[in-house]
């Protein structure tokens, strides 16, 4: 069986048909973390919280618990599912600045397991 592929932990360049999927504020306000890298190296725009922008993919997850992220993540599955010719590298949204562990977030992306284009952390 092949293994398959997991996030790196440091994503510096991207493919070009690669997205780089960041944990996000609902004001959009990138200033740190993978946000901040998303606005430095990916296209992300200040003041979009949401989804697509530019070579990066925005869910937030700044605005409570858990179960607020959920609809964001259920969103963004939908539309890798929808953009099939897109490979999603999704970073540990939510495990750093937020404050959530793996083991929060990482049962929020289950129905991602069966789409061959959403590259999750390992652990996921």
């Amino acid at each position: 069986m092949e293994k398959k592929r997991t996030t790196p932990e440091f994503i510096t360049e991207l493919q070009p048909n690669e997205i780089f999927v960041f944990g996000s504020n609902l004001r959009g306000m990138h200033g740190g973390g993978a946000a901040y890298i998303a606005y430095r190296k990916f296209g992300a725009v200040m003041g979009q919280g949401v989804g697509l922008q530019g070579q990066s993919y925005a869910i937030p997850t700044m605005q409570g618990g858990v179960e607020t992220i959920r609809p964001y993540v259920d969103e963004f599955i939908q539309f890798a599912r929808d953009h099939q010719d897109l490979t999603f590298l999704v970073t540990r949204i939510g495990c750093g600045i937020a404050g959530f562990t793996d083991s929060d977030i990482s049962p929020l992306f289950e129905k991602a397991h069966s789409l061959d284009n959403i590259v999750l952390p390992p652990g996921w």
